[in-house]
């Protein structure tokens, strides 16, 4: 028996919803469709057990293919429609991880494992699309997000995400000590940057100690680093969460001493770049070389059940929609070794965590 949680089995739905329907339609920066944009599916390959099966669309039929074309099954598109259709009730139905019995049989007739197969590329799934501008087939990597369950995280926390803030004044042993003594939970720790703050000292941006991490955002923008910091100083000293509220109050700050007299806006650009950047491949922790690692783009199943993507082809609506729908959360501080004053060579330093995750 299969027990996955509303994102994994949503997995599957995609899967299962675009066999049947045979179109992948785009979203607009406020995930509505757009009727007049979309990709009709050629295949959908998966890699289970160190083979590849083509799940290809033929007009009303779905053939099950091996790598060297040979067909293993043939079955009418609205068996994987009607699927798709009792799937998606039994997702919004359930809590937790829960199976769902008819659906294994199903998978087990179409020859599939797992509900999440092992990607041929560094994505949720891969798809041949056809592109009805330039008449080509080619295939894509789409990492898949789903509003049915817990909203998903966009940039993962780890110790890697410790950003260093120096305390700057007359911070005392005794204060320290105090302000440690109020509860870690997320509320709290604004509390100690406040208690910080209300003992007139100064928390400024010091550093980002994890190489990678580092290096990683730099890749995007050599200030990227100090721009992050002023957006996790402001949403642990409780000026908001969404990446759309902080982003004002970031350019009044103006880390990187722009010259803001003219209308271009610096920070809502290299904050999409950050976001995107993380939709597609960067993590925090491994060396990235710039490239994307989902070459499609994003999946988004709504909470309707209704399957739109973000192609990299309508990329300013992918950053729209991002910018928008971001917000920066707090990880477990006991964990990651974070929201703690700490002493050192004499100085006083707070480490604060940078986790970003769909609102």
């Amino acid at each position: 028996m299969i027990t996955q949680n509303k994102g994994e089995w949503s997995e599957l739905y995609v899967f299962l919803k675009l066999l049947g329907d045979g179109v992948l339609y785009a979203a607009d920066a406020n995930l509505n469709k757009i009727d007049d944009l979309y990709y009709p599916l050629i295949e959908i390959l998966r890699k289970e057990n160190g083979r590849v099966k083509h799940y290809a669309k033929d007009n009303l039929t779905v053939k099950i293919k091996d790598d060297s074309n040979n067909i293993l099954l043939e079955l009418p598109a609205i068996e994987f429609e009607s699927k798709a259709k009792f799937l998606i009730s039994e997702i919004k139905k359930g809590s937790s991880t829960f199976s769902i019995p008819i659906i294994e049989e199903f998978m087990n007739l179409i020859q599939c494992a797992k509900v999440k197969a092992p990607a041929l590329q560094k994505s949720d799934i891969a798809i041949v699309l056809h592109d009805c501008k330039t008449f080509k087939d080619d295939l894509f990597g789409f990492s898949i997000k789903s509003d049915l369950g817990m909203p998903p995280t966009l940039f993962n926390s780890g110790v890697s995400t410790n950003f260093t803030y120096e305390i700057i004044g007359n911070m005392t042993k005794n204060q320290a000590d105090k302000i440690n003594k109020i509860d870690s939970k997320s509320a709290k720790l604004r509390d100690r940057v406040n208690a910080i703050n209300k003992l007139g000292c100064k928390i400024k941006f010091s550093k980002l100690e994890h190489r990678s991490c580092r290096a990683n955002l730099q890749m995007i923008d050599t200030k990227m680093p100090e721009i992050l910091a002023e957006y996790i100083l402001l949403y642990f000293s409780g000026k908001g969460n969404k990446i759309s509220e902080l982003t004002p109050p970031v350019r009044q700050i103006n880390p990187c001493d722009f010259d803001l007299s003219s209308e271009q806006k610096y920070y809502e650009h290299k904050i999409k770049t950050f976001l995107t950047d993380c939709a597609l491949g960067m993590t925090a922790a491994k060396p990235w070389n710039g490239k994307f690692q989902a070459t499609g783009g994003y999946i988004v199943v709504r909470d309707d059940g209704e399957v739109l993507c973000y192609h990299v082809y309508n990329r300013n609506e992918f950053r729209d929609y991002l910018f928008q729908n971001t917000k920066l959360d707090t990880p477990d501080a006991k964990r990651h070794g974070f929201g703690f004053i700490y002493e050192e060579n004499g100085e006083y330093y707070i480490k604060l965590n940078l986790q970003v995750r769909f609102v």
